[in-house]
């Protein structure tokens, strides 16, 4: 009997779990830790100073029965997901208070009236929080800016960043550190380089680019090779461990880059200037030197801490005109560069890499960042010239991390993985793609790949081309960061991570750490390594969703002055609720709902066809069919377009001429 009543005696939990606290609209919180299949409650009294979005530690005070959920207390912020607010402030003689815009629970923010910023009580205003003391009910803050008519586009791209976490400006410590810094190339610094500075070296990149953190060096041998050095900026020189400057850049984890502005991951300080390599300065950076024969046989490879001096500072139009010119400054080397990146890019394909291109759509805006036009972006030669290298450097660092091991067992390293497509997700699309005449081998990954290859090549310029695309991308794994190295799928590579772009991407800096100290034989495994992989991972694709939703208000921005006005497009999505349509002139999507379908069938969702269908009429809006739109509704505050089906034909496109011409005589 004793014994019986020994093994259901109950204890004390005080295990403690770190995880991200979700504040549910009725105010209750949840806690997913990772590795536990059930999340943890959190009732709001026991949030202890934790916002939404916030990683926690939580003391588990209850064990979970059968299927009861555990319940928590939050112990300890250990990350804000972000520090600065956006809402209404209410201003009294001597102290204000700050309530955020936020459908989920929050406190008001006491605002010392020095604080203010000039505010005025009812101003719409950007705050920042200061501090949160044990002692006190709410946090104190302070007005960074007041929100008016005149820059409501700029608040509503910091909006878009803070509501993805990501702080609008760097700390005054983390300036200060930056600022310290010195841009002085001296002579002990040197002596542990290579010098390549007397080497045909230039820069390729976008014509509006700051940070020019790669660059390519080309000289002929005395073998019959050519010497080809891919030299990146050497950031982990500037920025060491544990610093201010390095846990800043950890927090953002990768560079945000909206229609208007870039918010960077470091400071412009390092950014712009002690690392962008700058045409006619002598620059740190860590290479991969090649000897590369005329036929792109890669004969050897050199990696180590380097010394530049930029000859030139090309943009990809002027190098893509020398290309198709076959004239111009430094056309033989640049001639040469491409034969050699076209050799690799039909390599890689014929050993299973995917030949996805996606569209890019940028903005024309004025000074105010109001959209005057939408620009199709295309990756042309010169695009693929420097991509092929940078693709060489990260998959020629990977190999050789690779290959070092510490006990038998690989050394923890933050590799770039692509897994292969899910079969439940490859199926439908395969017998999607079948209806329009597009076979798929499904034997093993390698026919997939060919498969995926011979019908992106055989869809160009037909009608169902976009459709097709978008189709495939999303039948695809998403790429992400990881130390348990499978390989990446997409480019077909064994091998890969990222090397190539410190300035903006945390992972790199990581890399170029791992690898220096691998050059050094003084490794120190990172025990951390899967924790700051999910980070950057994570940090990722808050930036891509960031990315898409302050285009998307561009868009909505755009066709405000369009509203009743018809185009041509494709249907790009399909729901139960109605159908996405992208305008064939500006790629700009909106939604035709059922509901305004409603008086010419009762439509249903067939998931296999991707298609609403009539129950009655039979009538179908598949994706990838061209339809006629009118623009109805261009909802800035939701980011959202709605258009209205208006025809079973598309008729002739209207040129942007022709718009513009009818806008005016409405004016």
């Amino acid at each position: 009997m004793t014994k019986n009543k020994r093994s259901v005696k109950k204890t004390t939990h005080t295990q403690l779990l770190k995880g991200v606290l979700d504040i549910s609209r009725s105010g209750m919180g949840f806690v997913m830790v990772e590795g536990q299949e059930k999340d943890i409650k959190i009732k709001p009294n026991d949030f202890n100073r934790a916002f939404h979005g916030d990683t926690v530690r939580v003391q588990v005070d209850k064990h979970s029965v059968g299927n009861m959920r555990q319940e928590g207390k939050v112990v300890e912020v250990v990350e804000r997901k972000q520090k600065e607010f956006i809402g209404n402030i209410s201003v009294s003689k001597a102290f204000a208070f700050f309530t955020p815009d936020s459908e989920k629970l929050m406190p008001d923010f006491f605002i010392p009236i020095e604080k203010i910023n000039s505010a005025k009580d009812g101003d719409r205003v950007l705050v920042k929080m200061t501090k949160w003391e044990k002692a006190e009910k709410k946090p104190e803050g302070e007005v960074l800016s007041v929100i008016t008519a005149e820059n409501i586009n700029d608040f509503a791209m910091k909006e878009i960043l803070i509501e993805a976490g990501f702080p609008l400006s760097f700390d005054d410590e983390v300036m200060n550190e930056a600022n310290a810094l010195s841009e002085k190339i001296t002579r002990e610094e040197i002596k542990k380089r290579k010098d390549c500075r007397d080497i045909l070296t230039f820069t390729i990149d976008p014509v509006d680019a700051k940070d020019f953190d790669d660059a390519i060096s080309i000289r002929n041998m005395d073998n019959g090779c050519y010497e080809i050095g891919v030299h990146i900026a050497d950031v982990s020189h500037f920025v060491q461990p544990n610093s201010v400057l390095d846990k800043s850049a950890y927090e953002r984890a990768t560079s945000v880059y909206l229609p208007d502005r870039v918010n960077p991951m470091l400071p412009e300080k390092i950014s712009n200037e002690l690392c962008s390599l700058r045409p006619h300065e002598d620059k740190y950076t860590f290479s991969c030197i090649f000897q590369i024969t005329n036929k792109a046989e890669v004969k050897h490879k050199w990696i180590g801490r380097t010394i530049i001096h930029s000859n030139h500072r090309f943009t990809y139009e002027e190098v893509q005109e020398i290309i198709e010119k076959k004239d111009g400054l430094h056309y033989k080397p640049i001639l040469l560069l491409n034969d050699l990146a076209q050799r690799f890019r039909k390599e890689r394909f014929n050993n299973g890499a995917i030949n996805f291109s996606s569209q890019e759509v940028r903005f024309k805006l004025d000074d105010n960042g109001k959209p005057l036009g939408i620009v199709i972006k295309e990756s042309k030669e010169a695009h693929k010239l420097i991509e092929e290298f940078m693709l060489l450097a990260n998959r020629t660092v990977a190999e050789y991390i690779s290959k070092i091991k510490i006990n038998k067992q690989p050394i923890p390293f933050p590799y770039r993985i692509h897994a292969t497509p899910d079969e439940e997700k490859l199926k439908p699309f395969a017998a999607f793609a079948k209806k329009f005449g597009y076979t798929f081998d499904m034997k093993d990954e390698m026919e997939v790949a060919t498969s995926f290859n011979k019908l992106l090549k055989e869809v160009q310029g037909k009608p169902e081309q976009h459709v097709l695309e978008q189709l495939g991308i999303r039948t695809m794994a998403k790429a992400l960061y990881t130390s348990e190295n499978i390989g990446h799928y997409g480019l077909g590579f064994e091998h890969y991570c990222h090397f190539t772009s410190p300035i903006r991407r945390y992972p790199d800096v990581m890399v170029h750490r791992i690898l220096q100290a691998c050059l050094d034989k003084n490794l120190k495994l990172d025990k951390k390594m899967d924790e700051k992989c999910k980070h950057c991972s994570d940090r990722e694709r808050k930036a891509m969703e960031a990315e898409r939703a302050s285009n998307k208000y561009k868009q909505v921005e755009f066709m405000q002055q369009f509203l009743g006005d018809e185009f041509d497009g494709v249907i790009s999505g399909v729901a139960s609720f109605g159908f996405f349509v992208e305008t064939v002139l500006h790629k700009c999507e909106g939604m035709v709902t059922v509901r305004d379908l409603s008086e010419h069938d009762d439509f249903r969702l067939d998931e296999a066809d991707y298609a609403l269908v009539g129950l009655r009429t039979k009538k179908k809006f598949r994706m990838g069919d061209a339809v006629r739109i009118k623009v109805v509704a261009a909802n800035l505050g939701k980011r959202q377009l709605d258009y209205e089906w208006i025809d079973d034909k598309p008729k002739h496109k209207k040129t942007e001429k022709v718009i513009k011409a009818s806008k005016a005589k409405k004016k």
